[in-house]
């Protein structure tokens, strides 16, 4: 059964141990372009990333059997590199599940949930990005789960990212 609950800095392991196993996955499928071959773990610039983000916002942690298998982190502003709006938002800035739990649902109910906050606080938009290189696929899932597609930006030479909105 999945149990969700606030995260705290003591889950930093196990969010970079999702971090490193969603690299495995995605190198073993010839995908390495999204977040490159090395692990997460090992690259303290990474961890320091992971870390910061974690402490950015409300950070909720997706559980089966208090094992950790998801995590998602809204805030109230974009990543540095997404254009501001000019109206109160949410900002998903962290949606990472399990690959060993594909297929369960883990990624739209940490979204369903930060829909739900959104709305709870009375806002009425909520963004979100994602890698928008290689076959499409991660672009593909956010349209999936009702995300808009917007702006489309490039973050680093050859490497851009595809900006959604929802909206209640």
């Amino acid at each position: 059964m999945l149990n969700f609950r606030p995260g705290t800095p003591d889950d930093l392991a196990d969010v970079l141990r999702l971090f490193d196993d969603n690299i495995e996955w995605l190198v073993a499928r010839g995908r390495s372009a999204q977040w490159g071959s090395e692990p997460f773990s090992t690259n303290p610039q990474r961890t320091e990333f992971v870390a910061d983000i974690l402490t950015r916002g409300e950070f909720t942690v997706a559980e089966v059997e208090s094992k950790v298998v998801g995590a998602s982190v809204l805030t109230d502003h974009p990543m540095p590199y997404v254009p501001p709006v000019d109206e109160p938002e949410r900002y998903l800035k962290l949606l990472i599940a399990s690959p060993a739990h594909r297929g369960e649902g883990i990624g739209h109910q940490l979204i369903q949930r930060a829909r739900a906050r959104t709305i709870e606080e009375g806002i009425g938009l909520m963004r979100v990005d994602c890698w928008s290189g290689g076959d499409k696929r991660l672009v593909a899932y956010y349209v999936s789960q009702g995300f808009t597609p917007t702006d489309e930006i490039e973050v680093r030479q050859g490497t851009s990212v595809q900006v959604f909105e929802w909206r209640p």
